[in-house]
């Protein structure tokens, strides 16, 4: 094997530096990647998605289904097994051009990418198709060669890789199609039989019709429209746990956070209800302390969430607006990052939903005082996720108050049972908060800034809303709720749905003049808008909108979940927002090798952080090495550390000090930790690289002797 690997060196040596010359050094690092890729691609995208004819979808459909998976879990997951080290950091003297991590090699991604679009195309287009796809295809292999990541042999092994899984996937669907197609979508399969040639026997203005007409709720298409919602759950279910299980983002500082709250089981906690610390500590026990444990449940409760709402949605309106629902809200970056990471808000919008539905039929003449007391547990339940639950109780004000007819359930014995089982629900938290006086009202006040001076950032949240709700849907949605509001004769379930949805948005945004605030606060109030826009626009959405969005949308929702892959397109470092789930591991092996080097004096050394969110991740971070992590004490509580023993006790020991830097300029360590130790030196400041850019600087200090 010795000689494969000198031949790939001497062909990377000629591609990289014989061949070297200006004009490749303009253009090869723009054939690798560069910012105008993406938004051209989804130009390209829309027009012919727009424009193009059932082939032209048909074909756009396989490659946007299996391109991502061959990346994912092929590409990736054998670059993680061979972890063949790239040209730079294995050979001297390579002419480097673009960043790129040090390992991970073997195959080229971009290769792969290439060789399978290549493939597919040529599969609906035949050799014609050749002249255009493998001129680029060869210029950006080539390319990642002279650029100086990848040898030739990882070239290569994603050529064949990307061509093989291509050819297999577009194969392996048809054959899908043709079996479970006539099982499962007989009226569908008869008009497309096939996905190998897809314009042989119906026409696309006879499939758009057939397709987009409304239908009865009990017809037969509108069974092929609730199963295609169904399996579209499943699919996006399977895909985000094996996500998930590839290890593409790293856990956040706030998932790190509750993940030791979750080792600290409590009725309730210093910023947040004690529902998320519960969930993290089953996944935890059914998966162990992995990444994989502490987020099972996010796409687990993504999915519950949208089966509720198609279901809903499909009753109430039809199926079919059912299905597009799951696709907007798959397409709509706020709530995609919330199927995967697992924070307070997956928890919050599930319960909040499941309250929503049940109490429509609660609403209804013929509703019972168990559908009220199934409202007043889902109510209660979103309170024990996240204190914006109470909010329902306006949305609740705002129907009564809209909808004359449903003031007659104020006459009777439901809604207050309701209330009595939501008040209960909050029992752990009012005990918790009792014993400990009262901090977390302190603590949400001052997130909400209450007692601080105007500060009108109302453009600033309006800005980060249009771009989390996906810009399209954003304005479908916000048209929408005018346009309900400006009719004169008001539907029950459209005036329903409003309640439940605007008076949290209306506020947050009235008080974004007051104070600023974060995007996500208004995730409750989501589903209930997007509900309302999909019976509003159902069967007269324009087609180019709805495409538009669902592209752009996705397009997204996929980079943000392939952060090294945004960083090459943006050229820059990663938002502050993304760089919190890159580059953790490096950050802890950072702190353990300072941490081994320190234990050489023969004292135990244990980790403080000076914020929360760091400590929370040296202590998920080096958990196997048995290392316990606090954070810098505080005479006031400031986390929930606060609450939980401290290192006072370990008298004698010496420490490791870490602090998060906007820079590689040194910084004195806090006072305090020179009156508790005996001497506190620098350790150094220590850059940590993501893909060969620096995105967080972490400032160590060795204390020694505790006092």
């Amino acid at each position: 094997m010795h000689w494969l690997q000198t031949l790939d060196t001497a062909l990377f040596r000629f591609g990289n530096s014989t061949l070297q010359n200006p004009f490749f050094d303009w253009l090869m690092p723009i054939a690798s990647g560069n910012s105008a890729f993406f938004p051209l691609l989804l130009a390209l995208g829309i027009a012919l998605i727009v424009k193009g004819n059932t082939r032209v979808r048909v074909m756009l459909l396989m490659l946007l289904i299996i391109l991502p998976l061959g990346d994912t879990f092929i590409c990736n997951t054998i670059k993680h097994a061979v972890l063949r080290l790239r040209p730079f950091a294995a050979l001297e003297g390579v002419h480097q051009l673009v960043l790129a991590g040090r390992d991970n090699s073997m195959p080229s991604s971009h290769s792969a990418n290439w060789a399978a679009a290549a493939m597919i195309v040529f599969i609906y287009y035949g050799r014609r198709s050749l002249w255009f796809m493998l001129p680029l295809a060869f210029t950006v292999s080539f390319s990642r060669i002279y650029n100086g990541v990848h040898f030739p042999a990882d070239v290569l092994a994603g050529w064949i890789l990307g061509a093989g899984y291509a050819a297999t996937g577009v194969w392996m669907l048809d054959q899908l199609w043709q079996s479970a197609g006539k099982k499962f979508f007989p009226l569908w399969q008869q008009q497309l039989p096939s996905l190998l040639n897809p314009e042989l026997r119906i026409s696309n203005s006879e499939f758009k019709i057939k397709t987009v007409a409304p239908h009865p709720a009990n017809s037969q298409l509108a069974q092929h429209w609730l199963r295609l919602g169904y399996l579209a759950l499943a699919l996006a279910l399977i895909a985000r746990l094996a996500y998930l299980a590839a290890g593409v983002l790293e856990l956040s500082e706030d998932e790190t956070y509750y993940w030791l709250w979750s080792k600290h089981l409590a009725l309730s906690y210093y910023s947040k209800p004690p529902l998320i610390a519960d969930t993290i500590w089953l996944g935890t026990k059914l998966f162990g302390d992995t990444t994989f444990g502490v987020r099972f449940f996010a796409p687990v409760i993504t999915a519950v969430t949208g089966w509720l709402v198609l279901r809903f949605i499909a009753r109430e309106v039809n199926a079919r607006a059912g299905f597009f629902l799951l696709v907007i809200l798959a397409a709509t970056p706020m709530l995609a990052v919330g199927a995967t990471l697992m924070t307070i808000d997956p928890l919050s919008v599930l319960f909040w939903t499941a309250a929503m539905l049940a109490g429509w039929r609660a609403v209804q003449t013929h509703s019972t005082t168990r559908d009220w007391l199934w409202v007043g547990l889902w109510m209660g339940l979103g309170f024990l996720s996240k204190y914006t639950a109470l909010f329902q109780l306006l949305c609740w004000a705002t129907f009564f108050a809209l909808c004359k007819p449903a003031r007659a359930q104020l006459r009777r014995p439901g809604i207050y049972l309701a209330l009595f089982v939501n008040a209960l629900c909050s029992l752990p938290v009012l005990l918790w908060n009792w014993q400990h006086g009262w901090i977390t009202v302190t603590h949400v006040a001052g997130d909400a800034h209450a007692g601080d001076s105007w500060k009108f950032t109302l453009h600033e949240f309006l800005a980060n809303e249009f771009a989390l709700l996906n810009p399209v849907f954003f304005v479908l949605m916000v048209w929408a709720a005018i346009a309900f509001w400006r009719r004169a004769e008001k539907t029950a379930l459209q005036t329903y749905l409003f309640a439940m949805g605007a008076p949290v948005f209306l506020v947050y945004a009235l008080w974004s003049c007051h104070s600023r605030v974060m995007p996500n606060w208004i995730a409750p109030s989501v589903l209930p808008l997007f509900c309302l826009a999909v019976t509003f626009w159902d069967a007269r959405a324009p087609r180019r909108w709805l495409a538009t969005g669902l592209i752009f949308g996705l397009t997204t929702v996929a980079l943000l979940h392939h952060p090294a892959l945004l960083q090459k397109l943006l050229q820059r470092p990663l938002p502050r927002e993304l760089s919190r789930v890159c580059a953790w591991r490096a950050s802890g092996d950072i702190v353990r090798d300072a941490r081994v080097k320190l234990l050489g004096e023969g004292k135990p050394v244990f980790v403080i952080g000076g914020h929360y969110g760091v400590t929370s991740q040296m202590a998920f971070q080096l958990r196997r090495d048995g290392v316990e992590s606090f954070c810098l004490p505080s005479d006031t509580p400031k986390n929930q550390f606060y609450f939980w023993p401290g290192y006072e006790n370990r008298r004698g020991e010496n420490a490791i000090f870490i602090s998060v830097a906007g820079d590689d300029k040194p910084q004195s360590p806090p006072a305090q930790l020179a009156e508790q130790f005996a001497s506190v030196t620098p350790a150094g400041v220590f850059p940590v690289n993501y893909y060969g850019q620096t995105i967080r600087w972490l400032q160590l200090y060795e204390c020694r002797n505790l006092r």
